[in-house]
Formats: C-alpha cells, sequence, structure tokens
C-alpha cells in the first residue's frame, strides 16, 4: 500500500490530517514524504503540496526529533500545510483582491494576522476574514483609513450578495459603512489617532 492510499484509508477512519501524519510519519520513519502523502490524499495539488512543504523542509521535516510526529502534525496543520484549497467564484476573488488592499491599506499587519488571513483565503472562508479585518484598524501613521474602510464597505457589500450570507457579516458592514463616513466628514469626524 503506497503512503497516499495508507492516507486515505486513515483519513476516512476520521483521523485528522495531523493524525494521519503522525501515524504514517510514526510506521515509515520518513517526516517528508509521509507530510506530502497527507497532502496528496487531501487532493491538495502536487505542485502547491511541495511548495508548502518546502516552506517548512528545514523546520519541521529535515531532521525531526525522536517521537516528535504528533507535535509535527500539529504543527503542520496549525501551518496550514492540510489545508484544502477552495476554488473561488469571480465574486470571491473580486473579495479577496479587496481584502488585499485593505490589509496594504492598513500600513502593516501582525505576521500572525497576516497568516490566518492567508489560511481564509486559501480555505474559502471569506466571513472569518471579513470580520477579522473589520475589527482590526489602519495604522496611525503609515495606514489609510479612508482607503481601508471605504474597500471593507465595498467587499461587505459584494459578500452581501452572496447565497446566504453570514448575519454577522451584515453587522460588521454597518460599522464599516459608520467608521468610513467618520473618516471622510473631515475633522468634526474624526476619532482618534486611526482616523488621521
Amino acid at each position: 500500500m503506497n503512503l497516499a492510499t495508507l492516507a486515505r484509508h486513515a483519513l476516512s477512519r476520521d483521523h485528522t490530517p495531523a493524525e494521519t501524519y503522525a501515524l504514517i510519519a510514526r510506521r515509515t520513519g520518513r517526516p517528508f514524504p509521509s507530510a506530502r502523502a497527507v497532502c496528496l490524499a487531501l487532493s491538495i495539488p502536487l505542485a502547491e503540496t511541495t511548495r508548502r512543504l518546502a516552506d517548512c523542509y528545514d523546520a519541521l521535516l529535515a531532521d525531526p526529533h525522536p517521537n516528535s510526529e504528533n507535535d509535527t502534525g500539529e504543527l503542520l496543520e496549525a501551518l496550514g500545510v492540510f489545508d484544502i484549497p477552495k476554488s473561488l467564484t469571480d465574486t470571491e476573488l473580486a473579495v479577496v483582491d479587496l481584502f488585499l488592499t485593505a490589509v496594504d491599506a492598513m500600513g502593516g499587519i501582525r505576521p500572525g494576522h497576516r497568516h490566518g488571513l492567508q489560511r481564509w483565503f486559501t480555505t474559502g472562508n471569506l466571513t472569518a476574514a471579513y470580520l477579522s479585518l473589520a475589527a482590526a484598524r489602519p495604522m496611525p501613521r503609515t495606514g489609510s483609513p479612508v482607503l481601508y474602510w471605504a474597500t471593507l464597505v465595498t467587499a461587505g457589500e459584494l459578500l452581501t450578495t452572496t447565497p446566504s450570507p453570514d448575519t454577522r457579516i451584515k453587522y460588521a458592514l454597518v460599522r464599516c459603512r459608520e467608521r468610513a463616513e467618520r473618516i471622510t466628514a473631515g475633522p468634526a469626524g474624526l476619532a482618534g489617532p486611526a482616523a488621521k
């Protein structure tokens, strides 16, 4: 039985991708082929699998500590190595482009936030990405609040046109509109350093 078949079998028995990796890596003693097998069993394209594994090879797969298969599997999962890419519609792709514009308009973003957004883009969880950006704020000195909030308003409007939009998007859109209006109202509508 090849490793991808073994991984498919483990996944079909309700093992998580992290557990599946640990099972195969423990059995074979070969971390890289084990991680690749899990990705392929999840139908992640080979080129994408290769890119993802190259990004974490030195840190996690080149020379793992003995008996670290469980920890490595959980780290691979947390890093998004096993995230199944979703094919996005034209509307969803337009929303992701708007999110990227908003991220640029933030004027700086924490690496963890950027990583989380990237994972949501990959898996198509645009609701979580929108709510996360709507709760954030542009940097006071380097951000562009006008562009940030206007972009999130446009993105929210597009998201509400999708079938069965999440109710939380509508509430977040209202907040983004309010912030955009305060920013464009001029000095009288500005509140705090983020509005500069």
